[in-house]
């Protein structure tokens, strides 16, 4: 075991998917507020020392230049970002992240803008825990900026917005080829003609929840199954681990999200725990919280409204049939309308997970995961 331990994760760590970080690193280049190679460039590589010291650099020109970042992250750029977030398939928090983003700076970026641009988008990578390719392999293909010149060829990529290099995502992007379409395939061989991410809508999400296509198995793409209710995650993971839950089986998880939390923290533990069950191709996990970007199957997050809004989600029972079908966006509770009616004058609030303090006055004042989970 010891030995397993040291060489398991050698050098700074084993991070090297496109997990949330990664992603989220990746769509700053997209950006324009971080230099060509800031998403891929290894740790440990001397590339990387060379990138901090041209960043300093760049600062300076940037203050010279009176360029801010509002003046960078535009409309455009966003949804720029939004395009190569579909062909890269990022992690599902990106839908938290880029309109939290998008809000600071003024603009609005709806839940529904993601199926918009998913539609027109091709899905270009499989990195982990989608496939088998991983950071490394992505720089060394060409890196996010091989992305948008391929993306760039369909039109895809706005190439006006300027960016922190001082130039346009045009100028930026010209003439970087992609060196491997193993890792980065080419416009006329993805892996999917539809983007990385989805938002589903129905009667349980009524306002949207988003899952990782990308890294869901084709037999879970459409998936109907009896609802097996949990209100947090430790119960929700304590009932896998105790073989509690079936194949085909549909875990919630709510009073997770933004108010219920609070704060929507990141559930690897019970999606880890379906798939080193075994049930990762027969079980799926829908939740008002969020996952962490090394999740994969059919775990679908963000459901909003959220139960402790008093959304759909807070009316589900043990043993209610949920049906999810990805490709079509769709996802519902199949109970009727005046069942649900009846069961929301049942209703009555859970109690707050926290009472006082900062986290107490955040769950008053967050919005809807929809919206970025943004403070009103």
């Amino acid at each position: 075991l010891k030995v397993c331990e040291e060489n398991c994760c050698p050098t700074c760590g084993s991070c090297s998917g496109m997990f949330t970080a990664n992603s989220m690193n990746c769509l700053t280049e997209v950006l324009g507020m971080g230099l060509k190679g800031n998403g891929s460039i290894p740790a440990v590589f001397s590339e990387r020392l060379r990138l901090a010291k041209k960043v300093g650099m760049q600062i300076m020109e940037l203050v010279k230049d009176d360029i801010k970042p509002r003046d960078i992250m535009t409309k455009e750029a966003f949804i720029n970002a939004l395009t190569v977030d579909m062909a890269l398939g990022c992690s599902t928090n990106s839908a938290l992240h880029l309109p939290a983003i998008a809000h600071e700076c003024g603009i609005d970026l709806p839940f529904d803008t993601i199926n918009v641009v998913s539609e027109k988008t091709p899905n270009l990578c499989h990195l982990a825990p989608a496939g088998n390719h991983f950071m490394l392999d992505l720089n060394k293909a060409g890196g996010v900026y091989a992305v948008m010149n391929e993306l760039d060829k369909m039109g895809l990529i706005d190439k006006s917005p300027i960016t922190v290099t001082g130039k346009t995502v045009g100028e930026n992007i010209s003439g970087c080829e992609i060196t491997d379409n193993e890792v980065i395939r080419s416009k006329d061989n993805p892996y999917s003609k539809t983007g990385g991410l989805a938002v589903l809508k129905g009667n349980i999400a009524e306002d949207g929840c988003v899952v990782k296509r990308s890294a869901v198995c084709d037999e879970m793409m459409k998936h109907s199954g009896k609802a097996r209710v949990f209100d947090c995650e430790e119960d929700a993971v304590n009932a896998i681990y105790d073989n509690k839950i079936n194949p085909g089986d549909v875990i919630v998880i709510r009073y997770e999200g933004p108010k219920g939390g609070p704060g929507m923290r990141e559930m690897l533990y019970p999606t880890a725990a379906i798939v080193g069950s075994g049930l990762g191709n027969s079980v799926a996990l829908i939740t008002d919280g969020r996952f962490s970007g090394a999740t994969r199957g059919a775990a679908i997050g963000h459901v909003s409204p959220e139960a402790a809004d008093g959304g759909t989600i807070a009316l589900v029972e043990e043993g209610d049939i949920i049906t999810i079908d990805i490709p079509n966006y769709k996802i519902k509770l199949e109970v009727s309308d005046e069942e649900l009616e009846e069961r929301r004058k049942n209703w009555k609030p859970k109690e707050p997970n926290i009472k006082t303090g900062y986290l107490a006055r955040y769950s008053k004042l967050v919005s809807s995961g929809s919206t970025g989970a943004v403070l009103s």
